[in-house]
């Protein structure tokens, strides 16, 4: 045992360490089980006293992957035609919009690259032109001498970009939401794919991934051009009801009733409202609007806006939105915002989200402010008027301030997002799946069972084969499995199905170095040498090939690890985690039990 003081020291305290970072895990389990046994009415006391104690064992525990504790699966897609759109800007003509267009359809049936498509398109329509007419950058030198070649590379730069900028953003987005190790990761060139263990509020998640976060602060339209608009429009609907000259429109507008009275109240609060709807009917209004003769009625410096949250909710449950007058310059962008927080309105106690903007923003919300005292300037996120109160004065300190929000939970994401910053295109949800906690539960069950068997087969063909030292192999095998979740758990690591294939490959792989060490020991026997000189002979000859075995094995987990993703990234954890306890187990464990057993120069070990 001479020597053996400092190997028995790390092996108490890796154990020890193992032991401590697994508890919470442990422990949540036996939590987990105790709540589900106990009554419904219980159950929700228990939870609600002891809330902060098991949220501090949920984030201590081992974290499980999405196929082991259910959640989302999300790929969203850039939206690079609209980026396009966006880089012509003012350059834009019905010709390249229409190309664009075309392109897209082309990229979706064909499942090919929409800038390669776009491309082609346009020089199909004329072999002499140049895109630079459309697309200008002087950051990335392209100007209008600049080739297709040249254009086509600054667009899918600006994509590959746009992709790497939106997978930031949803990052952040997602660690705010506090999601437990999620996977994110760029698939393709114009996609992001999101991995959220544990998590069930679809609707909220969908939100909080595809808001762009386009802030803007926009004044009012002038309540004359409204309500002018209002009646024109009105009058063309109830002309259109009227008239008899075809009978499919009568028809489709139920046989002379006005189709946009049906669904759009006029009766509105407030001299900036175009009017009301119930939130089934907000779609229908949209159609009747976009008519072409209609929107040729509605003034230029008039845009309509939905309301983002109900004004008026009734007994039945029924909400009625307002659409509001807006015009269609945006004074300024979110861009300005430095800060962000959620508070609460002294008057009505609603939740409300406060901002706070830099210099230059405040500058402008000065200027904007004291230009429209008594008129009112619109908040407007993504499309949706959020609130559009009077300025009473000139705000000179650059604060302001979002209400109308329905939760302090919809306030906080608006915070999280405003914060993380605005998507530079727009993301659509292509693929959803969502894992239940079921299946979760089959594939962990599976999994233990899986290791479980292994570590039996392994167990019984070491002591069949190897005798005494196979049984010290086994015991070591035990603590290697315990030492490679407790690394797991002290470095946060997610453990996944393709982790738990990991886990029962590295029991495989945690003997062999015992193999190797037991079989020179036999060789050393068979020389002649005495036990102790036989195992001393067998560990020192062996260890330059059990070295070199687990080093490189380990190098080959660092490179999964570096470039693969969602699974593989969890067989490298595992893989990586099990090296180290096996070399560990092998050379130091297995080294300090038979050292202890072959104390005494007469005692014997049979390695088979």
């Amino acid at each position: 045992m001479k020597g053996n003081g400092t190997k028995i020291g790390f092996i108490v305290a890796f154990l020890a360490m193992s032991i401590y970072y697994l508890w919470p895990t442990v422990a949540n389990t036996l939590e987990q089980n105790y709540i589900e046994n106990l009554p419904e009415a219980e159950r929700a006391e228990y939870v609600e006293e002891n809330a902060q104690r098991l949220q501090n064992l949920r984030e201590n525990s081992l974290s499980l992957g999405l196929d082991l504790q259910g959640g989302m699966h999300v790929t969203l897609e850039v939206g690079t035609p609209q980026l396009v759109r966006e880089l012509a800007g003012e350059y834009a003509d019905s010709t390249l919009l229409n190309i664009i267009d075309t392109a897209e359809q082309q990229a979706i049936e064909n499942g090919t690259d929409f800038i390669s498509e776009m491309v082609e398109e346009f020089e199909e329509g004329n072999a002499d032109a140049r895109l630079s007419r459309y697309f200008r950058s002087d950051t990335e030198n392209i100007t209008r001498r600049s080739s297709n070649e040249e254009v086509e590379a600054y667009l899918q730069q600006q994509r590959d970009s746009a992709v790497d900028r939106a997978m930031e953003i949803i990052r952040t987005r997602v660690d705010r939401y506090g999601v437990t190790e999620p996977a994110i990761f760029v698939q393709g060139n114009n996609r992001v794919v999101v991995e959220l263990p544990g998590v069930s509020n679809k609707e909220r998640i969908r939100s909080l991934l595809k808001g762009t976060a386009r802030l803007e602060f926009r004044l009012a339209a002038e309540p004359n051009q409204i309500n002018g608009a209002r009646e024109k429009i009105m009058n063309y609907y109830r002309m259109q009801a009227s008239s008899d000259t075809s009978d499919t429109l009568q028809q489709q507008q139920g046989g002379g009733q006005n189709p946009l009275a049906e669904v759009l109240g006029t009766q509105t609060r407030n001299a900036y409202a175009f009017g009301y709807a119930a939130g089934r009917d907000t779609a229908r209004v949209n159609e009747l609007l976009q008519n072409p003769e209609v929107q040729e009625l509605i003034p230029r410096n008039v845009q309509l806006m939905w309301g983002a949250s109900p004004f008026q909710t009734t007994p039945e449950g029924q909400e009625f939105y307002e659409l509001v007058g807006v015009r269609p310059d945006v004074e300024m962008t979110g861009e300005v915002i430095e800060e962000a927080s959620v508070n609460f309105d002294q008057t009505t106690n609603q939740p409300r989200v406060s901002m706070n903007m830099d210099a230059e923003g405040a500058r402008q919300w000065s200027r904007i402010t004291g230009a429209n005292i008594g008129k009112p300037i619109a908040i407007v996120l993504d499309g949706y008027v959020y609130s559009y109160p009077n300025v009473e004065t000139k705000i000179a300190n650059g604060r302001s301030s979002i209400s109308g929000l329905e939760s302090v939970a919809e306030a906080e994401d608006l915070v999280n997002i405003l914060l993380s910053g605005a998507l530079p295109a727009p993301l659509d949800i292509i693929e959803e799946r969502t894992v239940g906690a079921t299946l979760g539960e089959a594939s962990i069950q599976a999994g233990f069972y899986s290791t479980l068997i292994g570590l039996i087969i392994v167990a019984i063909f070491m002591i069949v084969y190897y005798h005494a030292g196979g049984a010290i192999a086994d015991l070591a095998l035990v603590l290697n499995i315990i030492f490679i979740l407790g690394i797991l758990a002290a470095f946060k690591a997610t453990l996944t199905l393709p982790g738990i294939a990991g886990i029962v490959l590295t029991i495989g792989m945690a003997v062999d170095a015992n193999v190797l060490i037991f079989d020179r020991i036999r060789e050393e026997q068979r020389t002649g040498k005495t036990l102790r000189a036989a195992i001393e002979g067998g560990y020192s000859n062996a260890m330059s090939a059990i070295v070199d075995a687990n080093v490189t094995t380990f190098f080959v987990g660092i490179i999964l690890y570096s470039f693969g993703v969602g699974p593989i990234k969890g067989f490298a954890v595992t893989l990586m985690a099990g090296i180290v306890a096996s070399l560990f187990s092998a050379i130091v464990i297995t080294r300090v039990i038979i050292d202890y057993l072959t104390r005494d120069k007469s005692a014997e070990l049979s390695f088979g």
